[in-house]
Parts: structure tokens; sequence; C-alpha cells
């Protein structure tokens, strides 16, 4: 009897040791980046004097199985559990960031207000227009921002100063238009040869990881961010940031200061996303 006493005490023990490692309740699929100014000189934060606090991020791009557990549905054109789930827009992916908080006992990071249109959204071809605003202080689920993005791709203070997301060689760290089905492709960019190639998203975490341990954040899906898209040229609050590139776009879209944009309510096979907490 003392010696089963003995074994439970040490499981318990254990147990308690190993909660104590992570101490802040953050699973394995997120990686904790540390924050700081921007290394990584290929990045468009690069050299602007931006510092980033601490942050979690998802390992991988959120998958169809993570995406079914949380709402019910899979809304993929490619069905797989472990490929990342695909045709979400970004209203889709921020109604799935506070459904997995409530899930898991967190503070949503959202209020949505559905009924409300939001005056700053100038997307004549966004019907939705909801007005999305921050619960400060919240510790759920979130989309990062564009310069958490670009921060987290370029391995943060670890960056080797890559051009994609953990290498100078897109076909290491990327599923792109090249690579992405049943054989090579060359030449240039041809819809119709990447149709009969069945090119398609991949399983997450296939490829080699970045400096971080992060994966995929150059291609397969391209992942939505927070931000407003902005640029001089470019009517304001009128498409949402989109990062990475895919398994669809040219191997340009993979590279990490890529600036790539989508109207809000828009979808796509190769359009996902994966998720932040803060620290």
């Amino acid at each position: 009897m003392k010696k089963w006493l003995v074994v439970l005490l040490i499981i318990a023990v254990a147990g308690l040791s190993a909660c104590s490692t992570t101490g802040t309740g953050v699973g394995d699929h997120l990686v904790f980046v540390e924050g700081g100014t921007f290394k990584n000189n290929k990045s468009t934060f690069s050299g602007k004097n931006i510092t980033l606090s601490d942050f979690y991020i998802g390992k991988y791009e959120v998958t169809q199985k993570e995406w079914q557990d949380i709402m019910g549905e899979n809304p993929s054109g490619f069905k797989g559990d472990d490929l990342p789930v695909e045709m979400v827009s970004w209203y889709d992916a921020v109604e799935y960031c506070n459904q997995r908080s409530i899930k898991e006992n967190l503070k949503p990071y959202y209020e949505i207000d559905k009924n409300t249109t939001d005056t700053n959204n100038k997307n004549e071809n966004d019907h939705l227009k909801w007005t999305i605003t921050i619960n400060e202080g919240a510790d759920g689920y979130r989309l990062p921002t564009e310069a958490e993005w670009e921060y987290a791709a370029s391995g943060g203070k670890k960056s080797l100063n890559y051009v994609y997301s953990g290498s100078n060689n897109p076909d290491e760290v990327a599923w792109y238009w090249v690579n992405a089905g049943d054989k090579l492709l060359t030449g240039d960019w041809s819809w119709p040869a990447i149709e009969n190639n069945r090119n398609q998203t991949k399983k997450v975490g296939t490829l080699k990881a970045n400096e971080l341990g992060i994966h995929d954040m150059s291609g397969n899906v391209r992942e939505w961010c927070w931000d407003w898209y902005s640029h001089p040229e470019s009517p304001e609050n009128t498409w949402r940031v989109v990062k990475g590139g895919g398994w669809i776009g040219g191997v340009n879209n993979n590279e990490i200061s890529f600036p790539g944009k989508f109207d809000a309510n828009g979808f796509g096979p190769d359009q996902g996303f994966r998720v932040v907490r803060g620290k």
C-alpha cells in the first residue's frame, strides 16, 4: 500500500512540475516570441524604431480539425484534419478566435457587433462591415498585427535575416505554385498548369520551421492579420492585410515583406490564418 502511495506522490509532483514549466496555461500549439525591435533587414518594419512586446503565436496555421472542433463545420475545399483551414473570411477568423477563447475559459479579445455598420470600412464589395472592437486586457485568442506577423516570421530576436520565413530557399519552407502539386513546375506562373498539377494545401508542419520553430509562415495558405492594408496609393480602410503567400501564388508572395491584401469578407482555397495570444 505504501508503495502505491509513493508512486502516486511521484506522479503528482511530476504533474505539478510540468504545469510550472508553462505557468501560463499556454499549450504547445503556441510558440513564445520574445519582444524587441526588428533584427531582419528584409522586413518592411526594419529601421522604423518599432518595438514589440512579448506574445505567443500559433506554431502552425489553424487546422481543419481545430476549426471543426470549435465551429462545428468545415468550409475547406481540400479536406484533411491536418491541412490548414481555408475558405474563411477575416470575419470568420475573428469569430473563431472568440469562440475558441470561450471554450478555453479565456476572455474574448473582440467585441463583435453584427448589427452596426463599421463606418470606417470603405470597401464597396464588403456587404458585412461588422463593427469589431478590442476588449482591452483580454487574454483570449486574436489575429496577429502585421508587425507581429512579420516579426515572428522573420525570426524575432533569433533572426538570421532570411528572405522567406526560415530560409533563403523557398522550397525548404514554403508550399507555393511550383512545388504544391504532383510534380515540380517550371516556367512562368500558369493557372492551367497549377490546376493540371493538382496543386493544393499541404499538411501543416511538413517543411522546415523558422528560427523560432514556427512552420508555414511562407506558403501553404495566406494568413489574415488584424490591420487594415495601408499604402500611399491605396484608399484607406478598404482591405485587410494578408501575409505569407499560399499554394497558388508566386514565389515573391512568400517573402516576409510581401504586402498582401484582401477584402475582409473575401475567402478562397488559399486563405487561412494563425492565432496569437498576449503574454
